[in-house]
């Protein structure tokens, strides 16, 4: 019986050990949490809601300008009554923002106030005052406005370079109109691109982002702001596990410039890019897949100027790797046109340094074109049929060399992914003008090799990785 009980003695202590332990556990959990009540309570008088009011154009109506008097019914059934009463509704949107400056000064994004006629910004203590546009920059998304006022609660800009993926954020905004709404998440990832989008490294979080978000401040722990909050994936229309923030950096450097000059210079390299997969950096003799690839030169834009071939893939800018494609036009944007920038590039299998001085970003870029003659070849040990480009093609498709694939037979060219109708501009970094040289280049292309071949598919150029049977 004494043994018996020394034995349920011991059980029921090691029962009791594990139960404290995980009690300890959970506690330590719980403690390890960050509490987010005091960042609110410092941060979130300096966020505002901002609506906005967008009149009808009833100028834009079938029936405007006309005598309406003496027209038919049938045509004021169809047609409705543009000139009298009652006209179209005005429409209204809802955002954030917030005051980056005691006197006044105001971010958003710009798809949150573009177009409006009226813009009503209100505060946590529920003053409304009308907003004055100071600059807007659709590129990145960004908006600068200005209310009359003074000694108005800021927030503190914190250094968006030093975020990592894993660190806790906050955003406060107003989804769906509800103001100052607290949500939470970890940065997903950093220098993320996105389409269309070349000049934003975003902020990548699963911070809940929903339509009211856009245009709010994300806080770090310290409460300072790193982002706006701009974007989300979603199928759904609601938040779905991904939004996307503009780094501060880019946001205050956007910001400076709308509030001193009206507008936004950004640099410009002149050079269209792509990323290099694992085919292309074999076929380049990488040992990974890095850089951005060259495959376009504006003709007499900076790159040009400073040497940089189609065919080359940028491996620095200005002492930052570049580790993919899409790292590499913020990292250009940032620099003020007439300033100097150094590139490391890898060309023909060997490094080299350029200087180039960047220029500010054109609306448009074109690449000169020029004329030739034509000519034919029969099919080749690639499996293609070339001909010369026509002065037409030449002009059609901005470009002034390379021959048009005519007709394509199973082989190396077809394997790669090359079509009837593409244009070949270069192959394994040698330049293809006409029939001739195209024919110079394959004939000393070595069996078993694999080349870099650049092309341009409706007016968009390419290089892909071509593996010489």
């Amino acid at each position: 019986m004494e043994i018996f009980m020394i034995r349920r003695y011991k059980v029921i202590t090691q029962w009791l050990s594990l139960l404290i332990m995980g009690l300890f556990s959970s506690l330590s959990m719980a403690y390890s949490l960050p509490d987010f009540t005091e960042l609110v309570e410092e941060s979130a008088p300096a966020v505002v809601n901002i609506s906005t009011v967008r009149e009808p154009d009833n100028s834009r109506h079938p029936m405007a300008g006309i005598d309406q008097e003496n027209l038919p019914e049938i045509f004021r059934h169809f047609f409705g009554n543009p000139g009298g009463s009652p006209r179209g509704e005005p429409q209204q949107s809802l955002g954030s923002g917030f005051i980056i400056s005691d006197d006044g000064y105001i971010l958003t994004n710009n798809h949150v106030v573009e177009g409006a006629d009226k813009i009503i910004v209100r505060l946590s203590d529920r003053r409304e005052m009308e907003a004055q546009v100071i600059g807007l920059d659709k590129r990145t998304d960004l908006a600068l406005l200005k209310v009359s006022a003074n000694k108005l609660p800021v927030v503190e800009l914190g250094d968006s370079s030093e975020l990592k993926a894993g660190e806790w954020v906050l955003a406060i905004g107003s989804p769906f109109g509800f103001d100052h709404s607290v949500t939470a998440g970890i940065v997903s990832a950093v220098n993320r691109s996105l389409p269309n989008e070349n000049y934003v490294p975003f902020i990548q979080t699963d911070v809940a982002i929903n339509p009211g978000n856009s245009g709010g401040p994300l806080f770090n722990l310290d409460g300072k702001v790193v982002g706006i909050n701009s974007q989300i994936y979603t199928r759904s229309g609601g938040f779905m596990g991904l939004s996307f923030a503009i780094p501060i950096d880019v946001a205050m450097n956007v910001a400076d410039q709308l509030k001193d000059n009206g507008r936004v210079a950004r640099g410009w390299l002149g050079v269209l890019i792509q990323e290099v997969n694992r085919d292309l950096a074999e076929s380049f003799g990488l040992s990974k897949p890095m850089g951005a690839l060259v495959v376009q030169v504006a003709e007499n834009g900076p790159a040009d100027k400073a040497g940089l071939q189609e065919g080359d893939i940028v491996l620095a800018f200005n002492g930052t790797d570049i580790r993919r494609s899409g790292e590499l036009p913020p990292l250009v944007g940032q620099v003020h046109p007439g300033e100097r920038a150094d590139i490391k590039v890898l060309r023909a299998g060997k490094k080299v340094t350029l200087s180039v001085e960047i220029e500010e970003l054109p609306e448009k870029q074109r690449i000169a074109s020029a004329e030739k003659g034509a000519a034919v070849t029969p099919t080749d040990r690639l499996g293609l049929r070339v001909d010369n480009l026509t002065s037409e093609q030449r002009q059609r498709w901005d470009v002034d060399h390379g021959v048009l694939i005519r007709e394509i037979k199973p082989g190396s060219a077809a394997a790669a992914g090359l079509k009837k109708g593409d244009l070949i501009t270069m192959i394994n970094g040698q330049q293809i003008n006409d029939v001739s040289s195209y024919r110079d280049v394959v004939e000393s292309l070595e069996s078993g090799s694999s080349v870099p071949v650049r092309v341009v598919r409706r007016g968009n150029a390419t290089f892909v990785p071509l593996k010489v049977e």
